[in-house]
């Protein structure tokens, strides 16, 4: 049945292939959907995008590892999300309306004529180079479940996976991208729900108790701030709250905004964002708090405790395909370890759009003179969308992170080289060319140097956090230093 289940959920995804992808017309279609989707379904494939791999094996294995300090991540992200809906969101949609933009890297250079070929060959490598390792890393996540689900050999996990997911963005672009994130999405949340309410009421049939579970645990796991104090416990809130700032410059979540029709559109989008987030990452955390209480009472063996012991293989991130194995029947446990699936295919599918835009748009585009037709233009972003994906299943074939680690690292890197540059785009008329190139080399500069040499010796302040501090602080410098020069009449 849990071979049934998942065949049926593969069909379903080409079934939703075939029917979308012969509306991607043009590039246009292929990169931004040409305004063919409503803002209710935006704002879920955004989600879907937004939580990758990540919160269903990052979070939760974090919150079964670390405990109660988990909780800063999951709040980190929460208000990141809200910010970019309920602040940006509007922003967004307007610029795109006004500037014809498809992609972040062109509404960044549609402020500043002349500068198209600085600003968005260097803003296109940064998405290329970063979403390798994101991309790399949901599909090691999505081998890691086939891999403890059907005991597939972990290399036959990512080739399974990554396969599905090129091929579907690149025959459909993101119309195709869109349609299966919303399936995705709810998929997601059904597992994030059901999954968290099914184990607290095994727990109480079997006399497990989650909370005294946690509080027996010492105060390291049940504090909020680990049981450290003073400083120490200041910088641990503010690494996990760090993660809101990512939000901001994300360009596979951002062209959801862009891509809303109107102003109308974007109020039901916003809301239908919110309230899947909440429940999302409550969720998550609960499940991860589960397999903690399920491991303290004996109920798993000791085997299987071991695996999820293994610090070298990353064990913690496999506790929610784990507990759906042991404790839900066939046909559920199907269901839910799909939508843990969907986690991934969606965020990996649309970063590769994301990266093959950047690379057809604004590498391509704006250095070579010959001028495509549209049937031209759009073999050409298929292909390069397949070079993209194969490049990152290469590389997730030898990764040696956690999923959690390697969305870390792009996460900051991609946050902080675009998202000061957006926020002062959307909200400072001061902002220069030389700001923005200051923001995208910094940011990309802080991150790499940060995660390579400083992140020991730091003293608990994530790569997220100082490299996005560091990256608007010279946007801003440089907007003073170099200003824009009024336009000659």
């Amino acid at each position: 049945m849990l071979y049934l289940t998942f065949a049926l959920y593969l069909l379903a995804l080409i079934g939703i292939t075939v029917y979308t992808a012969s509306r991607s017309k043009d590039s246009s279609d292929f990169i931004l959907g040409g305004k063919q989707i409503s803002g209710v379904g935006l704002a879920l494939s955004e989600r879907a995008t937004g939580e990758s791999a990540w919160l269903l094996l990052g979070l939760t294995g974090e919150a079964y590892l670390l405990g109660m300090q988990a909780v800063w991540v999951a709040l980190g992200c929460v208000a990141g999300i809200l910010f970019i809906w309920f602040v940006m969101g509007e922003r967004l949609q307007r610029e795109r309306e006004r500037t014809g933009a498809l992609t972040i890297s062109t509404l960044l250079v549609k402020r500043f004529p002349g500068a198209e070929k600085a600003i968005g060959t260097l803003s296109a490598s940064i998405i290329v180079f970063f979403f390798l390792f994101y991309v790399e890393a949901q599909f090691y996540g999505g081998g890691k479940v086939l891999y403890d689900t059907f005991g597939l050999d972990p290399l036959w996990g990512v080739i399974i996976g990554s396969l599905i997911v090129v091929i579907y963005s690149m025959l459909g672009g993101f119309i195709t991208v869109v349609y299966t994130d919303v399936f995705q999405a709810a998929l997601m949340i059904i597992t994030l729900i059901l999954l968290p309410v099914m184990l607290l009421f095994i727990a109480a049939s079997r006399d497990i108790h989650v909370l005294q579970a946690i509080a027996g645990a010492g105060a390291s796991y049940s504090s909020l701030s680990a049981g450290k104090e003073g400083a120490a416990a200041f910088l641990l809130i503010l690494s996990g709250m760090s993660w809101a700032l990512g939000y901001s410059g994300q360009p596979q979540l951002l062209t959801r905004m862009m891509a809303i029709r109107d102003k109308k559109e974007v109020t039901a989008a916003k809301w239908t964002a919110a309230v899947w987030t909440v429940f999302a990452y409550g969720g998550a955390l609960m499940i991860g708090f589960a397999g903690y209480a399920f491991v303290q009472s004996g109920a798993l063996p000791a085997e299987t405790v071991a695996r999820l012991s293994d610090a070298k293989s990353n064990g913690a991130e496999l506790i929610l395909p784990v507990l759906i194995n042991f404790f839900v029947t066939p046909v559920v446990g199907g269901v839910l370890l799909c939508g843990a699936i969907s986690a991934m295919m969606s965020t990996a599918s649309s970063e590769i759009i994301v990266s093959s835009s950047a690379i057809t748009e604004d590498i391509y585009g704006n250095h070579s003179k010959k001028r495509l037709t549209t049937a031209q233009s759009l073999r050409f972003n298929r292909a390069v969308t397949l070079a993209f994906g194969l490049a990152a299943f290469i590389m997730a074939l030898t990764v040696k992170d956690s999923v959690y680690g390697l969305v870390s690292y792009a996460w900051s890197g991609i946050g902080s080289s675009f998202g000061p540059a957006l926020i002062l785009l959307l909200y400072w008329k001061k902002l220069s060319r030389a700001g923005v190139i200051a923001s995208l080399i910094s940011g990309t500069a802080g991150t790499i140097i940060w995660k390579m040499f400083l992140i020991g010796p730091s003293g608990g302040i994530s790569e997220r956090l100082a490299s996005f501090v560091f990256a608007f602080l010279m946007a801003v410098a440089f907007s003073f230093l170099y200003p824009e020069r009024p336009p000659q009449r």
